[in-house]
């Protein structure tokens, strides 16, 4: 990362990792999946995280959304200590901070789009008609007005995604995670979901996180960081976008 990209980050850390390790297993067994990660990402960046498998970025990502801790190092959101934090209060930062998008969408079958957008909602005990009238907007704002009603099945893998990236945002997240959310989509389909995340990030703020092994797809984003064994091999900004 050059000084220009460093001080970009400083000025407003929105997440911080320090000298973060990750091991699964113990003794023999013992795997160390990060070691020693150190990045910041501002707010309203839009950031593509790479590797090969078993570079470590997927771990990363998990520790990122607080699905996971990390062995050693400390996680800072917006300032707060996350690796301090117990259970409950990660999933309190993990329910009103985070967004995650899917590679496999994680839809409910038999439930409508709308239905599906209001869950996150349902879960932070919203009044039923705030809920629906919030989910009503985050459809149409993923293009999605007029689909609310059809259940999964009758909708195109893009448009499922759609309706993942809708239940993601419709609790107004300051960082969306997406891993590999283009991964099951065709080419067509893969791209209008990275301009969707791009509007997303442009228009409406929202800090992006995306971890992809397509190099198509990182070229939306404006700083790609890769990991390679475990460590940060390079953290650059991508000069289409500079």
């Amino acid at each position: 990362m050059n000084d220009r990209d460093a001080g970009d980050a400083a000025l407003e850390p929105l997440i911080r990792f320090v000298d973060i390790t990750k091991t699964f297993g113990e003794g023999t067994a013992a795997f160390q999946a990060l070691r020693g990660v150190s990045f910041a990402i501002g707010k309203g960046e839009y950031v593509a995280i790479m590797g090969p498998s078993g570079s470590g970025k997927s771990t990363a990502m998990n520790i990122l959304g607080c699905l996971d801790t990390a062995t050693s190092g400390a996680y800072y959101f917006s300032g707060a200590p996350v690796h301090e934090l117990d259970r409950k209060q990660r999933a309190l930062l993990r329910r009103h901070y985070l967004g995650f998008v899917f590679q496999g969408f994680n839809l409910l079958g038999r439930t409508s789009a709308l239905e599906n957008v209001e869950l996150p909602l349902l879960y932070r005990g919203m009044a039923p008609a705030e809920r629906r009238t919030a989910a009503m907007a985050a459809l149409a704002a993923v293009g999605l007005h007029g689909w609310e009603h059809h259940v999964p099945a009758q909708l195109s893998g893009g448009q499922q995604q759609r309706v993942a990236i809708a239940r993601a945002i419709v609790t107004d997240p300051l960082v969306l995670l997406a891993d590999e959310p283009t991964g099951n989509l065709d080419t067509v389909r893969g791209r209008e979901i990275m301009d969707l995340l791009t509007a997303l990030n442009r228009d409406k703020g929202i800090t992006v996180l995306m971890v992809t092994h397509e190099p198509d797809m990182a070229a939306y984003t404006r700083r790609i960081i890769r990991f390679v064994d475990g460590q940060v091999e390079s953290d650059v900004r991508n000069e289409e976008h500079a």
